[in-house]
């Protein structure tokens, strides 16, 4: 027999991969119950989707046996947090909302103007929220493939007492064996789907018929075009001076603060579609959408040595 014969059809293999990936996943979730009070941050967006719904998997028939935590910026698109309320709803699971609006009012957080991005501002808030409810072990949606420092991070990735990163603390994960202890104090990032890229994520979204808020598919959006990137004109994001208004077909391949979360232009309109535009295209989601990340690669870093998810 041919090595040709013996290669999988390419939607067999595909479909192969989704499920050693989901089987991966539903493993990393279970081995949480180490853990007394884990959290899963939940923010609406397509990979916390994912996440949500690959941990009703690993748990059913009953509830995960932990809550939704999201740290908002005040900052987040309004259909997304609709999203993340309805779908709190539909589980049944506790949603916790620490905002960082609370933590400008008490005085932890200084931001620059009032629409400033508030991404990075974000950490202060989380470790405030990490600490109030003495969460040991926060469960997010970070990928490997989203950005060089998200490549470095482990599946379970140790934080110190402060909430921070410490590269060289972090420990061996070999033959699928993690390390999950933690000392007085501290706590773990855990990253079930760390291993998953955009393609693999759309595909599963496609298989599982996930869920997911309007704006991840083509919509009409007023934006302007500013540094090689669509931004959107809302009240916290108006056009400068001498920009010209254009209304679009477009869609958001990832959300999160408006102030530096640009659509793409698209005619995507469902997950199949979407995935058809993933698989071609040549610049990462945050490298084309997120304007903080783009204009500092070391930002995201710096972000995670200071606590942030």
């Amino acid at each position: 027999m041919s090595g040709e014969a013996l290669q999988a059809p390419a939607p067999l293999a595909a479909s192969a991969r989704l499920d050693r990936l989901e089987a991966e996943a539903v493993y990393i979730l279970r081995e949480l119950s180490f853990y007394k009070r884990p959290a899963l941050m939940f923010s609406g967006g397509k990979d916390s989707a994912v996440l949500l719904h690959l941990a009703m998997k690993a748990f059913a028939p009953s509830k995960p046996p932990f809550a939704l935590l999201h740290v908002d910026t005040g900052h987040n698109f309004p259909e997304v947090i609709a999203f993340r309320d309805k779908r709190a709803e539909e589980t049944g699971l506790k949603l916790i909302v620490r905002s960082v609006e609370e933590s400008i009012r008490r005085g932890s957080v200084r931001v620059a103007s009032e629409t400033a991005s508030r991404n990075g501002a974000q950490a202060v808030t989380l470790l405030e929220a990490q600490q109030e409810f003495e969460f040991d072990a926060l469960i997010g949606g970070a990928r490997r493939d989203e950005e060089k420092a998200r490549a470095k991070e482990r599946v379970f990735s140790h934080r110190d007492a402060f909430g921070a990163w410490r590269p060289r603390a972090q420990r061996p994960e070999l033959w699928g064996l993690y390390n999950r202890h933690i000392g007085v104090g501290e706590n773990m990032r855990v990253f079930p789907i760390s291993n998953w890229t955009e393609a693999d994520v759309w595909a599963y979204i496609a298989r599982e018929n996930i869920e997911l808020p309007q704006l991840y598919y083509t919509h009409h959006r007023d934006v302007v075009r500013r540094d090689g990137l669509l931004f959107p004109v809302t009240s916290i994001t108006p056009p400068q001076a001498g920009e010209s208004v254009e209304r679009l077909s477009v869609r958001f391949r990832t959300v999160g603060d408006i102030t530096c979360t640009c659509p793409v232009e698209s005619f995507a309109a469902n997950a199949e579609d979407v995935l058809v535009e993933t698989l071609t295209a040549s610049v990462s989601e945050r490298g084309a959408t997120r304007m903080d990340d783009r204009a500092n690669a070391a930002a995201m870093e710096r972000r995670k040595l200071e606590g942030y998810f």
